[in-house]
């Protein structure tokens, strides 16, 4: 069941990427150290995701050269001698954090800013700018460190490859989804807005449904998007049709605020305009959510933004109305996604068929060799969540 010859997803410089031939992977860190808690994945399913536009578009300092992915479902061929829990063939998830298991963060499983992955900075991630140097798995094979403590395990292999376009959404979008709808304070009968009808946003209001949101809005300027959206059972927010929010939030609830809001959109952002404006939906969530209210903030925003228009945003820098936020004693929560905290139950939830998130997100299958077209219709703004199916096994 070895390794038959590495292919990858290569960042390539802005505005390309390219399936190539890459190294097999071996039981080293980015350092070049051995390491034994590893385990090697055959990739069963890697996906395509809007983090990843970000750098693809040139928005981050990534370097040419870099094997994208960090959205990994896969079956273990090989594994290091320190790796106790987990046996050649099982089919696991990989959170996208890469992380250690021993340091405070990861024992306080605050898992998206372990503090020993990366020298750079708090956390680590697979295939991802200024995140440690970790291969990306959009790819055939990829090395997974720490794997005891990282992995999820599927109880069942037929279950799992029969439900794999849903579980594939462990990795990443299902739990920063689910993370922001839980730091946006969501609960029974919460009115819950959702900026953003990409794949993290319909996976926040998905969240946001579960977790009891009585009505879930979700706002866009894609029409293509949001009538997906409408047809999932959320209340669409045509931004293109308004400049105040707050009005049209208005229309459906009956008041112009909401309990709890989520940005799904990032430091890409845009205005009713159409030009970049980074900070606009923070400052949107500010002044739509209520006094007191919660605001989940899963989209990623960067510390450098080399294609921003504005000179502070090129710093990371924003113009932000935070004496709004502060005045209405509103709670503001950032950062990575910390995985582990969430995937094993939204597993249960996929398992048994209580959230079809393949179907909300629109999954299309393609192979791994056309990946780069994958990037580009998703870039285009195509209202599905491209999944890579690197051997074939999936459709």
């Amino acid at each position: 069941m070895g390794i038959n010859s590495n292919r990858g997803v290569i960042y390539q410089g802005p505005g390309k990427v390219e399936v190539q031939d890459i190294a097999d992977p071996t039981f080293t860190n980015p350092a070049g150290k051995k390491i034994d808690h590893a385990v090697i994945l055959k990739v069963l399913s890697t996906n395509i995701c809007g983090s990843d536009q970000h750098m693809v578009r040139g928005r981050t300092t990534a370097p040419a050269g870099m094997v994208l992915g960090h959205e990994i479902t896969g079956e273990i061929i090989e594994k290091g001698s320190d790796v106790e829990m987990l046996n050649v063939g099982d089919i696991v998830s990989v959170p996208f954090n890469v992380a250690c298991g021993r340091c405070r963060c990861c024992r306080e499983l605050d898992t998206g800013v372990c503090l020993t992955v990366n020298p750079a900075r708090a956390g680590g991630a697979f295939g991802y700018v200024d995140m440690g140097g970790w291969v990306g798995g959009q790819a055939k094979y990829v090395m997974v460190p720490y794997a005891d403590f990282n992995l999820l395990k599927f109880p069942d292999r037929d279950q799992a490859l029969s439900k794999i376009l849903d579980l594939t959404m462990l990795s990443d979008i299902l739990p920063t989804g689910f993370h922001g709808a839980i730091k946006a304070g969501v609960g029974v009968g919460s009115i819950t807005y959702v900026a953003g009808a990409g794949p993290v946003g319909l996976a926040a209001a998905a969240s946001a449904q579960i977790l009891g949101a009585a009505v879930v809005m979700v706002g866009d300027f894609n029409k293509e998007r949001l009538n997906h959206a409408a047809k999932m059972g959320f209340v669409p927010i045509d931004l293109s049709q308004h400049d105040r929010l707050g009005e049209m939030i208005a229309q459906v609830v009956g008041v112009p605020e909401v309990d709890s809001a989520i940005d799904a959109v990032g430091f890409e952002a845009r205005g009713h305009s159409g030009k970049e404006q980074p900070a606009v939906v923070l400052n949107q969530m500010m002044e739509i959510t209520r006094v007191a209210g919660n605001i989940g903030i899963p989209g990623l925003y960067v510390t450098a933004d080399p294609g921003a228009q504005e000179k502070a945003a090129k710093e990371g820098s924003l113009s932000l109305k935070f004496g709004l936020g502060w005045s209405k004693a509103q709670s503001l929560h950032t950062g990575q996604t910390p995985v582990l905290r969430y995937n094993r139950q939204l597993m249960n939830a996929i398992l048994h068929d209580r959230l079809p998130i393949a179907k909300i997100v629109n999954a299309k299958v393609i192979p791994l060799e056309e990946a780069a077209q994958g990037y580009a219709h998703f870039d285009a703004g195509v209202a599905a969540k491209y999944v890579l199916d690197p051997h074939g096994v999936i459709g």
